[in-house]
């Protein structure tokens, strides 16, 4: 691979500016996608080498979104940002930062960084600052909050019942300062005062700093828990839950009414530089309160796909679920994996044999490529990558270490593992000799993007033709939807449409051979199919819209009219 642009890469500024809406965006967990120094930990000149993987001559994506590379302890692994405006050593520097927006761009492909503005670190000098100096210029930068009493040990009780995350209270008690001050996530990073106006003054600063640097577009982690409601009562009561957070109904310490103008002025300050997007991580809440959030250039993730079983029943239900509450107006996201879940190829092939993986990976792939809304591809998935083994004795996921009966946790250590470049040693993600940060997945030699690139039946060749087929078919990228109905219970189908162009999916969610009839198709002059999980031999469509399809086969066909 080199940084040097292909011949066949556009120039960004040639896109449309609604590029969020038709494009794919691909994300990219910096520690673990390649090292270029050898110290076992991926950087910025490691992903700049591998922008070809990525470009027109590879899979095509229209962006990249790098989760967080600003300085930081660690303690969240880079989601404890100490300080906003520069690069962490560990990913390089702003010099490297500023090559590989320019080697980006050079192939057409965006840059989406990760925004972390509802905490920061405990040594971001804004808390060293407000914890040392109440009445400084910081000192209401956080949520400070005098005790509620003292127990009958004379210990200060914590100003209400709001919880962590991470489990435990969310207030801990700052004996310098005399006060609790309130994280949603762990001690180590305090949640910020957005009632405070010099919050978001300096967040919107920092913004214009990377855009001034050519960054395309950001993506706001548990953006709606920015604000809190201002008397900070305490939450009422959820009923019985093995895990705490989920004893409460979260009513006051997220989702306030003040965000929908924050993100208005957010939004006006991006609109200044056309076609900068923006997306949020929602923290709590299912497609309902996504789409509520929803506005024109903000997208917001919903995970109600991520969270279903390989099924017919459940996938149909989430897509169901998904449109409603989006319904025409609204522009959705589509994800199946991401940094903080299970990777989809292991997950989803759990109800029909891991010797099925590859097959459900193909199959997820039509419909994460295929269904209405803006796809986000999480690095590995394109090879089918799989979770990784960690013993939490060796978790390097924080809560997973302090893991337990009453906080039960997915140890994250899983779907972060390095990317396989090559059969060789270490997998080509950093030098031979060298500790990767996170073991390589077990199948590295075998499953890595040079042996899969030489193979046209590969997991990684049925991405970059589904990839491909999606740039060539509008109604792939803005179309319409509508679910038809199959007639059988391991068949989804639906249309995409735009204008008079029509394309039909279907997908087998079996591991075996399914005869299906489909109902409500539109007039039409017969059938092509222009692609699918199979490379040939594609299922066709009777005359009767009777279709035969093999075990876990997906299919895209377009109307001829």
């Amino acid at each position: 691979m080199t940084d040097e642009a292909t011949e066949t890469g556009p120039a960004v500024a040639a896109r449309d500016d609604d590029w969020w809406r038709t494009g794919v965006v691909y994300q990219i967990y910096p520690r673990s996608f390649a090292d270029s120094t050898g110290d076992g930990y991926g950087d910025l000149a490691g992903i700049r080498a591998h922008l070809d993987h990525l470009g027109p001559a590879g899979l095509g994506v229209d962006a990249i979104w790098l989760s967080p590379i600003y300085p930081s302890p660690g303690r969240d692994l880079g989601y404890d940002v100490s300080d906003h405006g520069d690069i962490d050593p560990l990913f390089g520097s702003i010099a490297d930062f500023d090559a590989l927006v320019e080697a980006a761009h050079a192939r057409g492909i965006r840059v989406v960084l990760d925004l972390v503005m509802n905490h920061t670190s405990d040594e971001h000098p804004w808390f060293m600052a407000s914890r040392s100096e109440p009445d400084g210029p910081y000192g209401d930068w956080y949520l400070w909050r005098d005790p509620a009493g003292r127990d009958r040990r004379g210990r200060p009780r914590p100003p209400n019942n709001w919880l962590s995350w991470f489990g435990g209270s969310g207030w801990t008690w700052d004996p310098g300062r005399g006060q609790f001050y309130f994280h949603t996530f762990l001690a180590e990073q305090p949640d910020l005062n957005w009632r405070n106006p010099a919050v978001p003054a300096a967040q919107l600063s920092m913004i214009r700093g990377w855009l001034a640097r050519g960054v395309d577009g950001f993506r706001l982690d548990v953006f709606n828990a920015f604000f809190k409601a201002a008397e900070m009562p305490p939450n009422p009561r959820a009923g019985l839950h093995r895990q705490a957070w989920f004893r409460q109904r979260h009513l006051h310490d997220q989702n306030q009414p003040e965000l929908a103008d924050f993100l208005a002025s957010f939004r006006a300050e991006l609109d200044a530089v056309p076609g900068r997007m923006t997306v949020g991580e929602l923290f709590g809440g299912g497609a309902e309160t996504a789409a509520s959030f929803t506005t024109d250039r903000h997208l917001v993730f919903d995970f109600v796909l991520l969270e279903q079983p390989w099924s017919a029943a459940a996938f149909g239900a989430a897509i169901d679920r998904v449109e409603l509450a989006f319904g025409p107006e609204r522009w959705p996201t589509v994800v199946l994996s991401n940094h903080d879940r299970p990777r989809h190829a292991s997950r989803l092939a759990r109800s029909v044999g891991e010797r099925h993986r590859d097959a459900v990976a193909k199959a997820a792939a039509v419909v994460l490529l295929t269904l209405r809304g803006t796809p986000f591809l999480y690095y590995g998935e394109e090879i089918g990558l799989g979770d990784i083994e960690v013993a939490r004795a060796d978790a390097i996921d924080p809560p997973a270490r302090r893991a337990s009966w009453s906080f039960p946790w997915w140890n994250r250590d899983g779907s972060r593992s390095p990317m396989p470049w090559t059969p060789g040693a270490n997998g080509g993600f950093t030098a031979p000799g060298a500790t990767p940060w996170l073991p390589l997945a077990p199948d590295f030699a075998t499953r890595n993007v040079e042996v899969e690139s030489k193979d046209p039946d590969s997991v990684l060749a049925t991405y970059r033709r589904l990839l491909r087929l999606r740039r060539e078919l509008p109604a792939l990228q803005a179309g319409s939807m509508r679910r038809i109905p199959a007639r059988h219970r391991d068949v989804l189908a639906w249309l995409r449409v735009e204008g008079e162009a029509v394309v039909l999916v279907v997908v087998n969610f079996a591991p075996l051979d399914v005869a299906a009839l489909l109902g409500n198709l539109p007039p039409a002059q017969g059938w092509t199919v222009a692609g699918g999980t199979h490379r040939e031999g594609h299922a066709e469509l009777g005359r009767d819209a009777s279709i035969r399809l093999r075990p876990l086969e997906a299919i895209v066909l377009v109307r001829r009219s």
